[in-house]
């Protein structure tokens, strides 16, 4: 498979060597200096582009990519809902493949599974709220992070005395508080508790490293060059639905 790598920081050096030791070729490299490059016949012979950069630029260079015939999985966050529809008439009617996650890892999406079935299960023990606290390095822009939101919407389809999501502290019930916290170099912390005056239940996912962020990478770069539309996790990983 021939892949183009979109943002070359952390992420995209981390997903460069896991690409070519799964046997792939890297055959265009595009950061902040070089936006020339998806005009080249090199970017344009890529099966798929891997984007990793920044929710200001994340969207332009998905379309980019569509325009120079490449389909793109994207990892950057903080961006996605404001353009819906834009990207379902790229998909739907332009025939173009986008497939994008807020996290790419194994171990988040085993993680999600868990809980909607934890927040199906107290949906009938109302005397227990739920909140969530997520953890991340200091040069993370977004917050809440795409993760947290995506397991915020997780809990909400599931428990119906929460309505919608709110940033660190909630002022009603029905709002489920999500304290986003910065510092150090974390890669991603996520705690998920629900607590009553007894006691109280607590989930967490942490990420020790990038490693299982890039690995998800490129097996949902594998499974989109076999498909097309609008691509997720729960297309990758069936359980998820």
């Amino acid at each position: 498979m021939k892949i183009a790598l979109i943002g070359y920081g952390k992420m995209g050096k981390e997903i460069e060597q896991i690409a070519i030791a799964r046997g792939h070729q890297i055959v265009s490299i595009i950061d902040i200096n070089n936006p020339e490059e998806f005009q080249s016949e090199a970017f344009k012979s890529a099966d798929v582009a891997i984007e990793f950069t920044n929710p200001d630029v994340a969207y332009d260079n998905c379309v980019k990519a569509f325009e120079a015939g490449v389909k793109v999985v994207s990892g950057s966050t903080g961006w996605i809902d404001k353009h819906t529809h834009d990207l379902a008439v790229f998909c739907e009617e332009k025939g173009k493949t986008l497939f994008w996650s807020s996290n790419f890892s194994l171990g988040v999406a085993i993680f999600s599974a868990v809980n909607k079935y934890l927040a199906q299960l107290m949906e009938n023990f109302p005397n227990y709220d739920v909140s969530m606290e997520e953890i991340h390095h200091t040069q993370k822009k977004d917050a809440p992070s795409g993760t947290a939101i995506t397991l915020a919407e997780g809990i909400l389809e599931n428990l119906t005395r929460k309505d919608k999501w709110v940033k660190e502290h909630a002022s009603t019930p029905d709002e489920l508080a999500i304290h986003s916290i910065r510092e150090g170099n974390v890669p991603g912390t996520h705690t998920i508790s629900y607590a009553s005056d007894a006691d109280s239940i607590i989930i967490t996912h942490k990420a020790n490293n990038r490693s299982g962020f890039s690995l998800g990478a490129v097996l949902a770069a594998e499974y989109t060059v076999g498909h097309s539309g609008r691509l997720s996790m729960n297309d990758l990983f069936p359980f998820l639905k």
